[in-house]
Formats: structure tokens, sequence, C-alpha cells
């Protein structure tokens, strides 16, 4: 793969010219995580509308039909139901790893084998998730193992 950087002009705008034979799994991801880099979200903090960056939430939970996004400093709200999180909103560094859990895989500093053919990830902050059995497949998909 080559790689090219051009100097523009003051008046022009930003421009990524993606240059392929085909346009196959590696440049689609490519593609979404250009698109999904600076992506914000709307969450809802001391009846407050507060934005944080898609890139600094370590994961989505459901709890008592309410979903919070997570971040090293803090815990925010949103409206959206994780189904509409991940149909939507979510680029593909984020996974479902259980029926309450969508996770940022940019976040786990390690994953381990647990109970039943499930998985713990601990998350950058020190945190655990749990990795379901019906959830396992994929993620080892995702990261190619």
């Amino acid at each position: 793969m080559k790689i090219t950087i051009l100097d523009k002009a003051p008046e022009e705008e930003d421009e990524i010219i993606i240059k392929c034979q085909s346009l196959d799994d590696d440049i689609r991801l490519l593609i979404e995580r250009i698109k999904n880099h600076r992506q914000k979200i709307s969450f809802q903090k001391d009846s407050k509308i507060v934005f944080a960056e898609l890139t600094d939430i370590l994961y989505f939970e459901s709890v008592d039909d309410k979903v919070f996004a997570y971040t090293t400093d803090e815990v925010l709200e949103t409206k959206l139901k994780l189904y509409q999180l991940e149909q939507d909103f979510l680029p593909q560094d984020f996974l479902r790893v259980n029926k309450a859990v969508i996770m940022n895989l940019n976040k786990v500093e390690s994953l381990s084998p647990a109970f039943g053919g499930r998985f713990e990830a601990v998350l950058k902050n020190g945190y655990k998730v749990i990795i379901s059995r019906n959830y396992v497949p994929a993620l080892k998909k995702k990261l190619g193992l």
C-alpha cells in the first residue's frame, strides 16, 4: 500500500482519495475509521445535554432500561437503546459482548478465558467486562484470532 500526502491551498477543503482495485474489508474498515474518528454523540448529564467523542467511550451498558456510556472520567446517560447504537452510530471498533454491554475494542487492555466458554476483558481503566460465550466467536473474528 502506498500513501501520498500533498499540501493543499489554504482555500481548499481537506480531502482523502482512495485508489484501489476493489473495495475489500480492509479498505471499508479504514473508511469507517476515518469517518468516525471525531464522531460525537449526545448524552444527558445533570439535566444538561453534553457531547462525547466515540473514541473516548470505553463501553455502553444497559441498566434498568437506561443506557449509560462509560469513559475514564464519567458516566453519561443516553436516550438511545443498545440496538439503536449498534445499528446506527457505532463504528467497527465497538462490539456487543453480552446482552447488556457494547464494548470499545480499542479500550481493551487484555483478554482471558473465563469459566463456561466465556472471556473476561480488562479495559484500560481496570474495569472488567464478561464476554458471553454467545459473543466470543464474533469477538475472535473481529480480532482475527
